[in-house]
């Protein structure tokens, strides 16, 4: 909803209802903006971080959270300065990375950025219904473990899970837009707290309890039972997997989009970068060290659904519940960028379509035809391609690997060049571009890793099937 041109757009309208574009006014606080960067980058991976040690040793990986958490905060003070331009506190609103991009780098990068942004968000919700499913399957097979043994299969079908994961979904998809996501948000970061604080308590129960794990400065080590080859692809899965753990510039601008105006929203956004990429940092290196302490070289991919833990069974099912409400506000988190350009874009196409445009009041509810029936086309469509395809957690490895640069490194990068208009062959302008090409050759590496992942998925796949 705009007001109407008759209000006074520089200094926004007297009764505060609107901004100075003429958009409803913007609420967001620190807090809040925090909350969606966490619910953001905390996912279920966190949980595969012991892997991703075993595989990598405790220099290296460590050496990797820390250093990877640093490029990320780095890269996203950058991009808050790109929320309005030419100056980044007076100047005219970008409301996506997309517009960013295209008011600073021009046309065929603002495509490029719209094919990496949106590609990965739909991607990522399809890789979202995958996980809750197995979570979800989790707390099932937890229970059957606790009551006939942990040598029986217990195995579960995860199809129904998908379903109710995106029953769920399609009613939370109604959410209209960013400014209304708080209450979501919150409840996704808490549950992230959540599951994170049950791994990291039972990967402490199981040191205390005298586990004899074998750990060691550089990983799993080379023997019969994994080849140097297998022992390079693993390496390069698990740093793809820390890189991207960081990832969220492609919803920065968008969450910066709620902020109200004053202080200046960029220096808010810097805030609650740090706040957000500090928490994720911390919880990233307890999971990742208290859970290689806890399993060595034997560290599953996820130690709640991969049952590195059995007992106590209760807590190990409230932590997978976690997992999946945690995954139903993040769904919401990543897609809303993309809901929002579909809709844009038909109303701009079709200006004066009822069916686009109208909003019917049902209670306290606005109900638009349109938005629901689209949405929920979506999520019917995004659960039907997780359960053709049930490797698809592979492929989104290689998306993640194919969109890590350009979205969290190379356009945030270039688009400070140019607006801060850094002379070229300057120190400071070879130290941006060796940190580009640095990083550039460390997500061809995760691709290659995904690759291989890919073409052994591949070679077990079954339609339609998909079980824990």
């Amino acid at each position: 909803m705009e007001k109407g041109s008759s209000f006074t757009l520089e200094n926004g309208d007297d009764n505060g209802f609107f901004d100075e574009d003429g958009k409803i006014r913007r609420t967001g606080t620190l807090i809040s903006t925090s909350t969606h960067i966490i619910t953001a980058v905390v996912g279920s991976g966190v949980l595969s971080l012991a892997w991703c040690m075993a595989q990598l040793g405790w220099i290296t990986g460590m050496f990797l959270l820390v250093t990877f958490a640093i490029i990320t905060w780095f890269t996203c003070l950058l991009l808050t300065d790109c929320y309005r331009y030419p100056d980044h506190v007076t100047g005219t609103r970008n409301y996506t990375y997309m517009q960013a991009v295209k008011v600073s780098l021009g046309g065929f990068k603002y495509k490029l950025c719209g094919i990496s942004q949106y590609g990965t968000q739909v991607g990522a919700t399809i890789g979202y219904t995958i996980t809750s499913a197995i979570s979800m399957a989790a707390v099932k097979r937890s229970n059957c473990f606790h009551k006939y043994g942990h040598n029986k299969g217990c195995h579960e079908m995860n199809n129904s899970y998908m379903l109710i994961f995106a029953a769920i979904e399609i009613v939370l998809s109604q959410i209209p837009n960013f400014h209304k996501l708080s209450l979501v948000s919150m409840a996704a970061t808490i549950m992230s707290f959540g599951y994170a604080s049950i791994g990291i308590a039972l990967s402490i129960a199981k040191i205390a309890g005298g586990a004899q794990s074998k750990t060691s400065p550089t990983g799993i080590p080379i023997s019969q039972s994994m080849t140097s080859m297998e022992k390079m692809w693993s390496s390069f899965s698990a740093i793809g997997d820390i890189a991207f753990a960081y990832s969220f510039s492609l919803v920065l601008l968008e969450i910066q989009d709620t902020l109200k105006s004053s202080p200046p929203e960029n220096k808010v956004m810097k805030g609650a970068s740090t706040i957000g990429i500090a928490v994720c940092t911390l919880l990233y290196s307890l999971c990742g060290i208290l859970g290689y302490a806890a399993f060595g070289h034997d560290s599953p991919g996820n130690y709640l659904t991969g049952f590195g833990f059995y007992e106590p069974f209760w807590l190990v099912d409230i932590g997978n519940l976690c997992v999946v409400i945690h995954l139903l506000g993040g769904y919401q988190v990543l897609i809303q960028p993309f809901f929002a350009f579909v809709e844009n874009w038909s109303r701009k196409k079709w200006p004066e379509n009822k069916f686009i445009e109208k909003e019917y009041c049902i209670g306290i509810y606005s109900i638009n035809l349109f938005r629901l029936t689209w949405r929920t086309m979506y999520v019917i469509l995004a659960t039907l391609v997780a359960m053709i395809f049930p490797f698809f957690n592979s492929f989104m490895g290689l998306i993640g690997a194919a969109t890590y640069w350009p979205l969290t490194i190379y356009f945030p990068i270039e688009m400070y060049i140019s607006r801060a208009k850094i002379e070229r062959a300057s120190f400071r302008w070879f130290g941006l571009k060796i940190l580009s090409l640095v990083c550039l050759l460390v997500a061809l590496l995760a691709a290659a890793g995904s690759i291989q992942g890919l073409f052994v998925s591949v070679s077990s796949f079954e339609l339609f099937r998909s079980e824990s």
